[in-house]
């Protein structure tokens, strides 16, 4: 009972993260407020000194709240061990752009179309996996991907509106550039995703601590965008320029969001994840059409979106093992 109501819950968790960042990233980047609109890099350099700290307390936590043994740990793992703490910059820096990306993409594209796009990461990821890894994909797996790329496709096909022409053609503009930021936020997230996995099947470390040593390079990396994009607004209005409630709420979900899900995520199987990701297309499909009004869904739309989430379902089945004779 307490099993299955952990996987009800881990359920409820992952919905809720993964429909809440993409919509509340969607309406702070359309809202229309008084003064300069927040600067998405100082966005990702916050979420990452959230993550940080968080990540510091679970430590502190892990080692019975004694400072001694935190400070022991810390200078063991990250000062001590260079080599191995350099190893986590190229997936830190990755991950930093995907985060960047991840603002463009919403700033120019409706949460339905972006949520279901970026279920490409499935492909990308599993690609990886199979080329970094040695991973083996059964039948299952590779239809699910031609399911998949079908799908995002069709999500895709430009749909016939009487639009005016010159509106027609800031918003073909504007969806470009959100679909290619998508697209290399996925292929970014899978690479530097399996990446990650790989150091930590070849450590035994808590992946607490190697989500602090990702977080400081991030904050680095994250640093240098923001004074080589936005160093002129920084210095003009400050880092800090156009938040308020609903962009701290985006920090906070972006920074403890993928923490969550790591906690979480031993609860869930794959076909849990499966409905996870089915439930979040379907709230921001919802959500966008009656509440942001900023989406307007069509019979080609849906077609694609029910073959992406029959390809996530597809893609996390496991076929039943053959009896094994020599077993009573």
């Amino acid at each position: 009972m307490a099993s299955s109501r952990l996987k009800y819950l881990s359920l409820g968790v992952l919905v809720f993260q993964t429909t809440s960042l993409v919509l509340t990233m969607r309406y702070s980047r359309t809202l229309q407020a008084e003064g300069p609109r927040y600067l998405a890099s100082s966005a990702v350099v916050v979420a990452e000194v959230l993550k940080i700290l968080t990540c510091v307390l679970l430590v502190f936590k892990e080692h019975n709240y004694s400072m001694r043994a935190l400070n022991s740990i810390l200078r063991q793992e990250i000062t001590q061990k260079p080599i191995e703490t350099l190893k986590l910059a190229i997936p830190s820096g990755i991950y930093t752009l995907q985060n960047n990306l991840l603002y463009v993409a919403l700033s120019n594209l409706d949460a339905a179309t972006y949520q279901v796009t970026y279920q490409l990461k499935i492909l990308t990821t599993a690609l990886f996996s199979v080329s970094m890894l040695g991973r083996r994909l059964g039948v299952y797996q590779w239809l699910s991907l031609l399911i998949l790329m079908a799908g995002v496709a069709l999500v895709q096909w430009p749909s016939e509106s009487p639009a005016a022409p010159e509106k027609d053609a800031v918003s073909t503009g504007s969806q470009f550039v959100g679909v290619t930021a998508v697209l290399v936020a996925c292929c970014s997230s899978g690479f530097a995703g399996v990446y990650f996995e790989k150091i930590l099947k070849e450590s035994k470390q808590s992946v607490w601590v190697r989500n602090i040593q990702l977080g400081l390079f991030g904050l680095v990396f994250g640093l240098f965008g923001m004074m080589t994009f936005d160093g002129e607004k920084v210095k003009e209005s400050g880092m800090f320029q156009g938040y308020n409630t609903v962009t701290w709420t985006v920090v906070a979900l972006q920074a403890l969001g993928g923490l969550v899900i790591a906690a979480v995520i031993k609860y869930a199987d794959n076909i849990l994840k499966g409905f996870a990701t089915s439930l979040s297309i379907i709230l921001s499909t919802l959500i966008s059409y009656f509440w942001l009004q900023d989406f307007d869904p069509t019979g080609v739309f849906f077609l694609g979106a029910i073959l992406v989430i029959a390809a996530t379902f597809l893609y996390g089945y496991e076929g039943r093992p053959a009896p094994n004779p020599s077993r009573a």
